[in-house]
């Protein structure tokens, strides 16, 4: 989708490009259109005003907060027009747009655009969104008389409720529901946290280590899916497909490593090894040797050499079902930015203009007007990635983008091995690595899989979710908590209100 040319991609009825121009341009109908292409501070002023907003995560706000599809405003941004600079004739100057967005959020903070119930100013802080009426706060607190009648019931839903917490991890995580004996012995444990608690503790550990959660297609196999986008079509190794290109398994194994024990979570940004699976019943992993990586079959070999792996966005099969035969591999980084950061920029999320970008280097047409907002974040992402072949070699070549000077003009080989990443510039695919492991968004993305596995909802659903699950991303960071231990992490995980509060 991002390495198609202009052309191609004008046969689209919605683009990334075109949405973020819709944005800048629809927004209050401040510019006209040349210079709506061109000026991308719209939404990065909102989140000059509103910096620890949610929306303000990447540093710029999405169109939802102002658009249904743009440029139609929604109701919150139909109010802020309202409030930009009147009287001045449209279209504004870029000073005075500003000036008058800015003033505007604030003079409407406390009115309710979309009527229900709650303030702008309320909903962008609990991470909803004021123009939209479905969307708002929701509190889960019980009021005193409702908290005294609950705690009477069968089950507590006004407090957490330690056997149900039980009985729930192992559903979640055992896969099974305990046992008559298993739940007998922890009633008698429940009045008293001191005791209940390290049984509940105990009961996870041993789940933890069952083929439904680490085997082939278990729960951890599972939240891989949607980073590693396995397809038996073009499947190597066993059970092969059709068109055997890569084997997925190896993918699968180093994310499964990365998640369980006291390994590293962040080795699925920073592994230099691969790992096998040795039984899946009971799950036994191991690091391969670098002789066993040797040799492996051809069509599943792995080609990177061991200095210029990172992680699963080196592997085989990602090269072969992302990169495939492009030179500027678009695709395999906003891939690897959703998949392990959690911005979609097809959503218009992580979006973070680079002065002075996107170059095209292969001319791909993306400094087209609908395109170059989106390339301005996504080409500095990329220009790492480009040394790394796809389908064929599957390695890295410090010489590769000679190969497309045919297909791509002269001017590719002149894309730079450095990029910018999160406003932080990076020599390499190494250094990318290290600082998307090492950031806040990689951890919510991690606690945030996990979290929408086992309670079923995204963890701003709530506004009592926030605090908690800020909290264990946050402990996820730090090597007084969590230290990057998934395990660990899920021990706290289970001890939240949203898990155990029927």
């Amino acid at each position: 989708m991002y390495s198609g040319s202009a052309k191609e991609r004008g046969r689209l009825s919605w683009t990334p490009g075109a949405a973020f121009a819709a944005l800048l341009f629809g927004l209050l109908g401040a510019f006209a259109p040349h210079e709506a292409a061109a000026m991308p501070q719209a939404a990065a002023a909102f989140c000059s005003v509103y910096p620890e907003a949610k929306a303000c995560a990447s540093g710029a706000a999405p169109c939802a907060m102002c658009h249904t599809t743009p440029p139609q405003r929604n109701a919150y941004g139909t109010s802020l027009a309202a409030r930009i600079a009147p009287g001045q004739p449209r279209p504004l100057a870029v000073d005075v747009f500003l000036s008058g967005l800015r003033d505007a959020l604030k003079l409407t903070e406390q009115d309710d655009a979309d009527g229900d119930g709650f303030s702008n100013i309320s909903e962008i802080f609990a991470g909803t969104f004021p123009g939209e009426a479905a969307s708002f706060p929701v509190s889960l607190t019980c009021k005193p008389g409702e908290a005294r009648q609950a705690s009477q019931q069968r089950w507590n839903v006004c407090a957490y409720d330690p056997i149900y917490a039980f009985k729930k991890v192992s559903l979640d995580v055992c896969g099974r529901s305990a046992t008559r004996a298993e739940l007998s012995t922890f009633q008698g444990l429940a009045s008293n946290r001191k005791r209940w608690e390290p049984a509940l503790s105990a009961q996870l550990d041993r789940c933890l280590s069952t083929h439904y959660w680490l085997g082939k297609e278990g729960a951890v196999w599972n939240i891989a899916n949607a980073k590693i986008r396995p397809s038996h079509t073009v499947k190597a190794g066993q059970n092969p497909g059709p068109v055997p290109l890569a084997d997925y398994e190896d993918d699968f194994n180093l994310f499964t490593w990365a998640n369980i024990g006291d390994h590293d979570v962040r080795e699925e940004l920073l592994a230099q090894y691969y790992v096998k699976r040795v039984s899946d019943d009971p799950v036994k992993l191991a690091i391969m040797t670098e002789a066993e990586v040797k040799a492996v079959s051809r069509r599943a070999s792995q080609n990177v050499p061991q200095e210029r792996r990172v992680g699963l966005i080196t592997t085989r099969w990602n090269g072969a079902i992302n990169t495939m035969f492009t030179a500027v591999p678009r695709t395999t980084a906003a891939q690897a930015y959703r998949a392990f950061l959690g911005y979609d920029i097809a959503k218009m999320q992580g979006i973070s203009s680079v002065p002075h970008e996107p170059i095209d280097f292969d001319a791909k047409g993306v400094q087209a007007p609908q395109c170059a907002a989106c390339h301005a974040t996504l080409d500095p992402l990329t220009y790492p990635f480009t040394r790394y072949n796809g389908i064929g070699r599957y390695n890295y070549e410090a010489g590769r983008l000679q190969n497309f000077v045919r297909s791509d003009g002269k001017r590719v080989t002149e894309a730079p091995e450095n990029g910018i990443l999160l406003g932080h510039k990076v020599k390499d695919l190494m250094e990318w690595g290290q600082v998307a492991a090492n950031s806040d968004p990689f951890a919510q993305k991690v606690v945030g899989d996990y979290w929408k596995v086992l309670i079923g909802r995204d963890p701003e659903t709530h506004a009592q979710d926030q605090a908690e699950y800020t909290k264990l991303w946050q402990g996820l960071k730090s090597p007084d908590a969590y230290n990057y231990r998934v395990e660990k992490m899920l021990h706290g995980l289970i001890l939240t209100q949203a898990y155990g509060r029927p």
